[in-house]
């Protein structure tokens, strides 16, 4: 059985979901792991405004099955004022009977976000994501300085995580240097993730 990692995200405007793809990219390329995408809903003010069951495009709609089966998360917001986007912090709000099963002790984590301007708090914003995920049980991992990209960037790229300049019009793209990290978070969750089943120490 391959170990799977799943990559879950919530993106508004697609820059999130570049940085999705490209850490699953970085997942596969470990073999025997695979990654899984999947993304939440956007939630309204509206009270009787739903989201269809399947989206239009893209990602599908992560369930709890989705966490509690996999060997490791990445997960992924655009910054909100320093933190995390509401439908994915309304998502793991939800994940209570995951926290007191202990469904994810012992699995490793990480986190990866994009913003519009460079100190538009990428760096809370990946803290704020880690939060849950420690109350959970996670084992958090970020980017070591042994990433010359880490080292050399002038755009995204923390140790809290992979991050992405956007732009105020979110048309940047991902540059070499922010796309090599988030390879490399994909590797190092990948790694992880296939090391500690094969050791099976996940508690």
């Amino acid at each position: 059985m391959n170990t799977e990692v799943l990559v879950l995200f919530y993106s508004r405007h697609g820059a999130t979901a570049n940085m999705a793809s490209v850490i699953a990219r970085g997942v596969e390329s470990i073999e025997g792991v695979q990654a899984k995408i999947r993304t939440v809903p956007a939630i309204s003010s509206v009270c009787e405004a739903t989201e269809d069951n399947i989206p239009a495009d893209g990602a599908l709609y992560a369930s709890l099955d989705d966490l509690k089966n996999c060997h490791g998360l990445i997960l992924g917001s655009p910054t909100r004022f320093g933190n995390m986007a509401a439908p994915l912090k309304y998502f793991l709000d939800g994940t209570s009977n995951l926290w007191l099963s202990g469904a994810l002790i012992g699995k490793p984590a990480a986190v990866f976000t994009s913003t519009s301007s460079l100190h538009g708090g990428q760096e809370t914003t990946l803290t704020s994501m880690m939060l849950p995920l420690l109350h959970h049980g996670m084992l958090l991992a970020g980017l070591p300085y042994s990433e010359p990209s880490l080292l050399e960037t002038q755009s995204g790229g923390t140790p809290y995580g992979a991050s992405h300049l956007a732009g105020p019009d979110n048309s940047r793209k991902l540059d070499q240097h922010e796309s090599d990290l988030c390879l490399a978070l994909g590797k190092r969750i990948a790694l992880l993730a296939k090391n500690l089943i094969h050791n099976d120490i996940t508690r």
